[in-house]
Formats: structure tokens, C-alpha cells, sequence
């Protein structure tokens, strides 16, 4: 099978085309002996199937980075070669695109982002350019789809000039020779989405324009979770599933541990869904009811953040104030996704090019960073108190990300790379676009947790039936009670927390905590053991060796902080 490889700088436009080219059912996986991920696809060509693989992004094929020795071993292995291009940086792209054209190998370049050039005064002749490098030239928009019907239609005029070797000052000298002959700039004014991408860097109006992002961004996150709560899943879990469930109660009432299983506890004679701890009662609602609207907002809105450009302008911003703690701004891009889900997270340090980053991140967004459906729980918990107990839970949770980083700096060894990140220009996003990365996240989410939910539901239920949580609660009990302060029946959501954190901060609830012990409870759990799915991933990341240092800290800090707010509140 051909395989077509779609090789450019990194925010070229290079996953979007992929995406359009193949669909949402492809594989993305870890190279062979790294952690740099790649992702292929199928699809037809005329009557041919082939093989579409979207390349990490590379500056160079001198590498100097894991992801752009990945990119160099997986060139030598493509059939074709699409060079995705920017347009809208034409001098920048052409070194790739020439260290390309010396490898030998087939080659169409795709001049991607061809809708941006009018807005930016930019004309490119297409077909000089082509001519100067020997190759077909495509003008394509990834977003629109624009061009990627002729883009395909070419790809068997794909030629390999087999350009002598040069240096890089020969290639920069080419380069200068394309561009002057090829495009030509007009001028213009600044539009308004230009200037705001100036205000988002800038060193004071940056922070202000973060903040009302973060801001905008929380609130419609909580707007649409509460509304979607409020006005869809809750009135159905009560009016339609509730009496399907209730069936199943008084046909399976007389058996006490099928009962205990499948619908948990009645509260004063009824099921409870937040309460009753059963399969088809708590392990449904809690995840689709409760976590589900939160998830499902929080993606939206990343997703919005992500298509217009928004993110790496962020990490631009706070790369100076990273760096006090060991760390590069773009660590703030795996941070926001934990915010979400810490498992797409850990996978997303990926992008990190040291171990020690690696480390350090990983260990941070497990302890101080808690998913939405854990923030929901706190919410729950704490909100009817007052929301000045969630914000002083969220403080505490941002003093330990900070006061840990500065330790982890000091202790762990490594170096820093310099953060290198392209910015990409403010572009309304694509729907289509915005849609598939939203529906992938999404039921990533409920394949990851619904299981996890049901299952450890039910180990728990079958641990208490045979009296071995009891016999855990007593072990525990003179830590839980003495420095945390909590009630000895607290170790059960402990236990669970390890499962779901969100659980275990749910099953706080029933147990008539004052608001100091919830606010010690939650703050705990949330910096506690990780929950399953999460180390399963943090092992499969780290290492065994880093994992159970990564969990030595947790155990270890989240004991330290709850004891000092025992103490202190």
C-alpha cells in the first residue's frame, strides 16, 4: 500500500488536512522506542487505497528534537511526500521544502492557509513557484477544505528533482531568489483581530487578556454544565430512568447482595442516585448526569481556543513565569487539558522534549491540576456553603502546583530547552473541524470512565460485603482521623478516590462533614492517589521508576497539606 506522508512545520495546517483527508477513523500511536505520537489513516485515490500519515512537525531534517527525528526516520519510508506550506510564511517554510527535495523522494507541496494571504496582502504566483522548484504546487485551505480534491488529483505528477546537497546558506540564498521572483506584498492596515493578536503577547495587556479568556471561558463551562444538568440529563435520570430502576429494585429486593450490586442503598426508602451507590444508580449518574455536561462544555470551549490560535500565545505569555518553576510556557497546553481530563494530559506531555519535564509536569497535573468532573464534585460540595470555600480550595490546590514546582526544580536534574513554538495567526474556527475533535473527545471520555466507574462500583460493593473495608477503615483510622481530621467512615471515599477522585469526593456527601472537614476532604483527594486510569496512563508514560516517585510525592504532599489545613482552619 502507498503511503503518503504529510510532512511541514509544526501549525502549518498539516493535522487539519489529515483530518479532512481521512476522517475520524484513524490510529495514533507512539513511534517505535519514543514517545513522539503520529497518526495514520486510509482512504482511496482513484482506484488506489493508500496509507495518509501525518508526520510530527519539523523545522529542519537536521534534527534537533525527538519529534523531528521522528520525522526524518518516517520520510525515509513514504512513498510520497506532501509538504504542507504556509502561505502566509513562505520564506520560513521553503528550508524544509528544500532539504525535502534533495531526499529524492516524490514530492507535492501543498501551499496551505491560501485563504489567510489576501487578508494578509500577500500574492503568491503559483505557477512560477512552481517552476523554481520542480515540483506541483497546490493551493489549499485545511479549515475549507479548499484545494484537497486537486491536491489529491496530483499527487501522481509527484516528482523527486533530486536536487544536489547545499549548505544552509546556499539553501537561504535559493530561498531569496523563490521569494523575490514568486510573491508580492501590498500594504494594508492592521484589522482588528491582528491588533488583539498583538494585545494577547504583550508583556501587561497579555495578563488582561488572559485573564477574561479564563474568565469567558470558566463561566460558559459552568453556564452550559449547569444548564445541561438542570434542564436535560436530571429531569430524565427522574422522570424516565428512574422507574425502569425502580423495577429492578423491587424485583431484585428479596436478593440483599444482587440488590446491594445493582442498585446500592435506598435512603429512606428510595433510591438516591448521588447516594445509593449502586451499578445502574451512582455508577450511571455520577459520570453521565453529573461529569458528562462539565466534559462535554469544557471540550467545546477548548476546542474553540485551540482552532483560533489562542493557546500558543498563551504559552508565549507565561513561558517567563514557567521557567521560575523548571518549566516552559508551553507546559501550559497539557495543564489546561488536565483541567478537562488529566489522562489526555499526561498524554499530551508528550509535546515535552525532556524526561525531566516530562516528570515534573506529569506529577503536577496529577496533584494540583483536578479534572472538571472532580471540580464539579467540589462545586456540589462546597457551593452550597458559599463559593468563597471553592475558591479557597482552588487557591490552596494553585499554592501546592506552585510551591511543589519550585521544590521539583531544585531536586529533579535536567535541562531546559528553549521554548520554540510557532504563533498562528487569529482564524475564525472551522465547525467541521471543531465538531470532529469535540465528538472524539467526548466519547474518548465516556469509554475511559464509564468503565472504570462500573467496575470499581462494583469491587467496592463486593469489598464491603465481605467486611474487608471495614478492616481497612480501622488500619487507616489513625491517620484519617488524627491528622486529617476526618471521620473514620471517610476512608471509603479515600479508597474509591483511587478509582474516581470525583467518587470519592461525591462520597464525602453523606457522611454530615462540617464545611472544614469538606474543604480538608476534597483538597486531600483531590491531590491523592491518582485515579486508575490515570496512572495506568502515567506508568505507561513515565516509567515505572518515575511513577512510583511521582506517587511518593502525592501521598506524601497530600498528607502534609491536609494535616497543615487541619491544623490551620
Amino acid at each position: 500500500m502507498k503511503r503518503i506522508l504529510l510532512v511541514g512545520n509544526p501549525n502549518v495546517g498539516k493535522s487539519v488536512i489529515f483530518s479532512n483527508l481521512t476522517g475520524v477513523n484513524v490510529a495514533c500511536s507512539n513511534y517505535p522506542g519514543t514517545t513522539v505520537e503520529y497518526c495514520a489513516g486510509r482512504r482511496r485515490v482513484g482506484d488506489e487505497k493508500v496509507e495518509v500519515i501525518d508526520v510530527p512537525g519539523a523545522y529542519s531534517l537536521e534534527p534537533t528534537s525527538k519529534a523531528e527525528e521522528v520525522a526524518v526516520e518516517m520520510i525515509e519510508g513514504g512513498d510520497v511526500i506532501v509538504d504542507v506550506v504556509d502561505a502566509t510564511n513562505l520564506e520560513r517554510n521553503l528550508f524544509l521544502t528544500l532539504q525535502l527535495l534533495e531526499r529524492g523522494k516524490p514530492v507535492v507541496v501543498a501551499l496551505n492557509i491560501w485563504d489567510e494571504t489576501r487578508h494578509k496582502g500577500i500574492d503568491i504566483d503559483v505557477d512560477e513557484l512552481e517552476e523554481m522548484l520542480g515540483v506541483p504546487v497546490v493551493p489549499t485551505a485545511g479549515r475549507s477544505g479548499y484545494g484537497l480534491d486537486r491536491l489529491l488529483a496530483r499527487l501522481g505528477e509527484a516528482k523527486a528533482p533530486g536536487r544536489r546537497k547545499t549548505t544552509d546558506d546556499e539553501r537561504w540564498k535559493l530561498i531569496g531568489k523563490i521569494v523575490a521572483r514568486t510573491q508580492k506584498l501590498r500594504h494594508r492596515h492592521h484589522t482588528f483581530l491582528e491588533s488583539l493578536e498583538d494585545a494577547s503577547i504583550h508583556p501587561v495587556g497579555g495578563f488582561f487578556v488572559a485573564a477574561g479568556v479564563i474568565a469567558l471561558s470558566f463561566f460558559i463551562v459552568r453556564v452550559v454544565g449547569e444548564s445541561l444538568i438542570g434542564y436535560v440529563l436530571d429531569p430524565f435520570f427522574q422522570t424516565v430512568y428512574l422507574p425502569l430502576v425502580d423495577v429492578v429494585s423491587e424485583q431484585t429486593v428479596s436478593n440483599d447482595f444482587l440488590h446491594s450490586i445493582l442498585i446500592g442503598n435506598l435512603v429512606d426508602g428510595r433510591i438516591d442516585f448521588l447516594q445509593s451507590f449502586g451499578l445502574l444508580t451512582t455508577a450511571l449518574y455520577v459520570p453521565v448526569a453529573m461529569v458528562l455536561p462539565y466534559v462535554v462544555a469544557f471540550y467545546f470551549v477548548l476546542g474553540i481556543l485551540e482552532d483560533i490560535g489562542y493557546l500558543p500565545r498563551l504559552a508565549i505569555l507565561l513561558d517567563g513565569f514557567m521557567h521560575k518553576i523548571g518549566l516552559h510556557g508551553y507546559t501550559v497546553i497539557p495543564t489546561l487539558l488536565g483541567l478537562g481530563c488529566n489522562v489526555p494530559a499526561l498524554l499530551a506531555t508528550r509535546i515535552l522534549d525532556s524526561k525531566r519535564e516530562r516528570f515534573i509536569v506529569a506529577t503536577l497535573i496529577s496533584i494540583a491540576v483536578p479534572c472538571v468532573s472532580l471540580q464539579a464534585m467540589i462545586v456540589g460540595l462546597l457551593g452550597h456553603y458559599g463559593m468563597r470555600y471553592v475558591a479557597f480550595v482552588y487557591a490552596v490546590l494553585f499554592i501546592v502546583w506552585l510551591a511543589l514546582g519550585f521544590i521539583m526544580k531544585a531536586l529533579t536534574r535536567g535541562i531546559l530547552p528553549a521554548l520554540l513554538i510557532e504563533i498562528p495567526p487569529y482564524r475564525p474556527p472551522h465547525l467541521h473541524a471543531l465538531l470532529v475533535k469535540f465528538r472524539m473527545r467526548t466519547f474518548g471520555f465516556l469509554k475511559e470512565a464509564l468503565p472504570v466507574v462500573l467496575i470499581g462500583v462494583a469491587v467496592i460493593n463486593l469489598l464491603y460485603a465481605m467486611g474487608v473495608l471495614d478492616s481497612m477503615a480501622n488500619l487507616t483510622a489513625p491517620v484519617v482521623t488524627r491528622v486529617l481530621g476526618l471521620p473514620k467512615e471517610a476512608v471509603l471515599a479515600v479508597i474509591v478516590g483511587f478509582l474516581r477522585k470525583d467518587i470519592g469526593v461525591g462520597m464525602l456527601a453523606p457522611l454530615g462533614l462540617s464545611v472544614k472537614q469538606l474543604i480538608i476532604g476534597s483538597t486531600t483527594l483531590a491531590m491523592f492517589f491518582p485515579c486508575v486510569a490515570t496512572f495506568v496512563v502515567m506508568f505507561k508514560e513515565l516509567g515505572p521508576a518515575d511513577t512510583v516517585k511521582a506517587i511518593g510525592v502525592m501521598v506524601a504532599t497530600s498528607l502534609i497539606v491536609g494535616g497543615v489545613l487541619n491544623v490551620l482552619l
